[in-house]
This record gives structure tokens, C-alpha cells and sequence, in this order.
């Protein structure tokens, strides 16, 4: 039978009469979700890595071996709901478990996958195992960090785009010299490994005793926990994703886009020289996604702990907007293709902090992971956006609409968070209250 629960000294929360876990315990439960994350990164960011190799061998077409990351993407996005209902259930370590076997069985077996068919399955099966991950990973932060969230789902999130900067150059190595499917082999035995083992150390995050809420001034949090069925029939869940697919699809818009924006601007290959680096403006741009596409997360998030979660929605939204325009209108000088493309992924990888955050805010702690991946399978949805921009370069015969709709987009979604989703959510914590 559960026993009640009490606020600590430190922020943390534990039983009453028992003793709580300390401050450091949760920091490491922080650190081993982010190394986890680091762990399944290459799933999605390394692939590209893999395409040509796979294609020299076997002679199948880009285009059909990207199917196996589409697959990829949506398995890993669309279940992350029901892998979150699994870890309110049953706690974090089952489920990373199951999640760490299945990225690492998906990339053995696309080290032996000798037809599209076999490669596709080990795509589905290494999303259900990403997805596993990411979604637990990112829903126990939000409940070992109740007084912290923003900053706890930034640096958890960040993990998954760190991961590929620290592996990326010795996967690389690894497939120039032992080829591809060892590459597959090794690393996903490795990488699957690692997150099996971490697994046994991750614990479920104590409950909060009713009431005993983190709300400041800034960010406000209800005093109830909300199922998933209560969630989806809330208007506020449905203004967040629809913003969340906005801003999803308007950066996806720009910056999926960005080698073939850089060839028609004729500055892909043009060296530039910024912080002491030269490097071509393509390659250059790309190293900036890496760092900034992390940095901003844990940085977004650190923001809105303080001023608010729409406030900050309102500030990167609107410099994301800004920023898509410009990049139109100046990035045909390679310098400002380059600092300019900086801007916009700084200002767009925030969504993976901000949105997780702000549903644990609204509907409570004991449901975060459910709830937080029914939220995150906006980005799955806002895929299925991205290849407008192909038909409006068709059809416009240029880059000028596919810009200007990503600006809108993102000019919309600032627009609402700041006059929709704050007096809605101010109006909901009052309902709660009651």
C-alpha cells in the first residue's frame, strides 16, 4: 500500500516517515537518462552514413533505402504513447530494458539485411526501441524534476543530439575501414549494450503528495494529474500540438532542405572562416546543427524555468521566424549562411524541452511519460509535412514559398502561445485548483 508522500528540504519528494532520496540521486538519474539517450542517437543521426555504402552493395536506390528511415521516424515517434503508459505502469528500467535490446537486434540486423523487406523490419524494430528509450528517458526527468523541468527535459533531450557528435567520427572511420556492416554489428551490439546495462539503475521517481506542487509566479503547475483520456479531450493539449507541428514542420521545412538550399545559393562549397575554423559553408553550417541543435535545448529550457514556459515559446518561436527569412534573404553570402543557419537551429531544437515541460506542467507528474509522448508524436505528424516543401519549389520554381510558409509557421505558433495557450492554461490551473 503506497504511503504518503512529503516535500524535502532539497525540492526532492519522498515517502513520509521514510527517508527521501537525496539531491545528488536524482542528478544521477538525470546523467544516466542522458548517457541512454547519447546511446540511441545514431539511430537517427547516423543513418546517413550508412545510405551510400548500403546502395553500393546491394544497388538498391536512395530512395528506397530512406524508406527504412521513414519507418524509422514515424515507429519511433507514433508508439512513444503507449511506451509512456508502460512507464507510468511499470516504472523506467522495463521498459529501457526492452528498448535497449530492440536497438541494438535492429541494427544486427541491418548488418545482414540482404533485401529491402528485412532492412525495413529492422527499421520498425529499431524505432520501437528508440522510442522506448526516448520517451522513458524523457518522462522520468520530468518527474525526478518537478521544481526543474525545463531544464531537466532540455539537458535529456540535448543527450540525443550529443550522442551523435561524440560516435559520428568513429562510426565514420569504422565503415571506410571495415565497411558498413560491421559498422551495423559492433556499434549496435555496443551502443545496445550500454543502455541494457544502464537500465538496472534507473528507478521511478517518487509520487507528489496532493498539493504539494512546484508553481512560481512563472511557471505554473496543477495540483492534479490528469489521465491520457482526460488529455485528449482537453483544448489545451490541442493547441500545444498543433504549435508543436508548426514549429516542427517550419524548421523541418528549412533546415531538412538545407544541402539543396546551399547548392541553388551557390555557397555550398565556398570556404568560410568564423572562430578561428575554415571550413565550406555547407559542411560548416552542418557542424553548428550538431552543437546548437543540442545547446538550445537544455538553454530554452533553463529560460523557462524562470520567465515562463509561453514567454519563451513567444522569444524562440519569433526567432525562428525572423531568422528563416533572413537565411532567404542574406544566406547567398556564405557567411551569413552560415550564421544565419546557426540562428535558426538554435532557435528550433527548443521545442524538445519546452513542449515536454509545459504538458507535465498542465497535467501533472504521475502520467508525464504517457502524456508527454502523446505530445511528442506532433513531430511524427509535422514529417508528414516536410515534403510540401518539395511541391512548393515545383511550383513556385523556387525557394521564396517554402521560406516564407516555414516564417509563418513559426510566427503563428509564437502568436499563440502568447495569446491562446497562456489565458488557456491560466484558466485550466484554476479549473484544477478547484
Amino acid at each position: 500500500m503506497n504511503r504518503p508522500l512529503s516535500a524535502t528540504a532539497d525540492g526532492m519528494t519522498g515517502l513520509a516517515g521514510a527517508p527521501s532520496r537525496s539531491a545528488s540521486y536524482r542528478w544521477g538519474q538525470l546523467i544516466i537518462g542522458i548517457i541512454c539517450m547519447a546511446m540511441i542517437a545514431n539511430l537517427q543521426y547516423g543513418w546517413t552514413l550508412f545510405v551510400d555504402p548500403i546502395s553500393a552493395k546491394h544497388g538498391w536506390t536512395r530512395a528506397e533505402i530512406q524508406v527504412a528511415f521513414t519507418i524509422f521516424v514515424l515507429t519511433e515517434t507514433w508508439l512513444v504513447p503507449i511506451e509512456g503508459y508502460l512507464v507510468d505502469k511499470f516504472g523506467p528500467r522495463p521498459v529501457v530494458l526492452v528498448g535497449g535490446i530492440l536497438c541494438g537486434l535492429g541494427w544486427v540486423m541491418n548488418s545482414f539485411a540482404d533485401s529491402l523487406a528485412v532492412l525495413y523490419v529492422a527499421a520498425a524494430i529499431g524505432g520501437v526501441g528508440a522510442g522506448a528509450v526516448y520517451g522513458t528517458c524523457v518522462g522520468n526527468a520530468l518527474k525526478w524534476f518537478p521544481d526543474r523541468r525545463g531544464l531537466a527535459a532540455g539537458l535529456t533531450a540535448a543527450g540525443f543530439g550529443a550522442g551523435s557528435a561524440a560516435t559520428i567520427v568513429p562510426i565514420s572511420a569504422y565503415i571506410h575501414n571495415h565497411g558498413y556492416a560491421d559498422a551495423f554489428l559492433y556499434f549496435g551490439i555496443g551502443q545496445g549494450l550500454i543502455v541494457f546495462v544502464l537500465a538496472w539503475l534507473l528507478t521511478r521517481a517518487p509520487e507528489h503528495k496532493k498539493g504539494a506542487h512546484h508553481s512560481t509566479a512563472a511557471v505554473q503547475q496543477t495540483k492534479r494529474d490528469y489521465s491520457t483520456s482526460q488529455v485528449l479531450r482537453s483544448p489545451v493539449f490541442w493547441v500545444m500540438y498543433l504549435m508543436f507541428v508548426l514549429v516542427a514542420a517550419g524548421g523541418l521545412m528549412a533546415t531538412a532542405q538545407l544541402g539543396p538550399i546551399a547548392k541553388d545559393f551557390k555557397v555550398a562549397g565556398i570556404d568560410v572562416s568564423l572562430m578561428g575554423l575554415t571550413l565550406p559553408a555547407l559542411t560548416f553550417a552542418l557542424s553548428i546543427d550538431r552543437v546548437l541543435n543540442g545547446v538550445t535545448r537544455p538553454f530554452f529550457g533553463w529560460v523557462s524555468d524562470r520567465i515562463g514556459r509561453e514567454k519563451t515559446m513567444f522569444v524562440a518561436f519569433a526567432i525562428e521566424a525572423v531568422g528563416i527569412l533572413a537565411l532567404y534573404h542574406f544566406g547567398r553570402d556564405p557567411i551569413w549562411f552560415v550564421i544565419l543557419t546557426g540562428i535558426v537551429f538554435f532557435a528550433w531544437g527548443e521545442i524538445y524541452s519546452l513542449f515536454p515541460s509545459t504538458c507535465a506542467d498542465t497535467f501533472g507528474s504521475k502520467n508525464a511519460a504517457a502524456n508527454a509522448g502523446l505530445l511528442y508524436t506532433a513531430k511524427g505528424t509535422a514529417s508528414l509535412v516536410v515534403p510540401l516543401s518539395s511541391v512548393l519549389v515545383a511550383v513556385g520554381g523556387g525557394w521564396q514559398a517554402v521560406f516564407i510558409a516555414a516564417s509563418v509557421m513559426n510566427a503563428a505558433a509564437a502568436l499563440l502561445a502568447l495569446f491562446v495557450l497562456k489565458p488557456m492554461r491560466q484558466r485550466h490551473m484554476a479549473q484544477s485548483a478547484d
